[in-house]
């Protein structure tokens, strides 16, 4: 299979960019750069809970949010960013400790947005989450 990267994308990379940000406070570490998915875990500790002790809904987002987000970026030409105009997540079962693991594929890349769907599962390989994100492209300010 040849990439779908249009811009240079690593484990390496995708980290380095996400030093001092939300995805680096919450403790999420990228696994993988495929030649057509991002991978990446988010633990389930108490950056991560929600009171009743179980991984709240907005943190699987977040997880869902920047593997779409980076996925669109790097799949992207140069001279172009990814923003996101819409993200939709189903929370099928909870998680109470470990770390999930979100995967995201393209299910569109086209050349104005791109729709990406992210699932996330706990370590027994169970679906936690469900989450599609759109993407708008837009060229970047010369």
């Amino acid at each position: 299979m040849t990439t779908i990267w249009k811009q240079p994308a690593s484990v390496e990379l995708l980290t380095a960019i996400h030093v001092n940000t939300t995805v680096a406070l919450l403790g999420i570490e990228f696994l993988e750069v495929g030649d057509d998915f991002i991978r990446a875990r988010c633990p389930v500790d108490a950056r991560t809970k929600q009171p009743a002790g179980i991984l709240h809904g907005g943190v699987s987002v977040v997880l869902a949010e920047t593997l779409g987000s980076c996925g669109a970026a790097f799949a992207s030409p140069a001279g172009h960013r990814a923003v996101g105009l819409d993200i939709n997540a189903n929370h099928i079962r909870s998680a109470s400790e470990g770390w999930v693991e979100g995967i995201a594929k393209p299910v569109h890349i086209g050349r104005t947005t791109h729709v990406w769907q992210i699932e996330i599962r706990n370590e027994k390989g169970q679906l936690t989450c469900v989450s599609r994100i759109t993407m708008a492209i837009l060229a970047t300010a010369a």
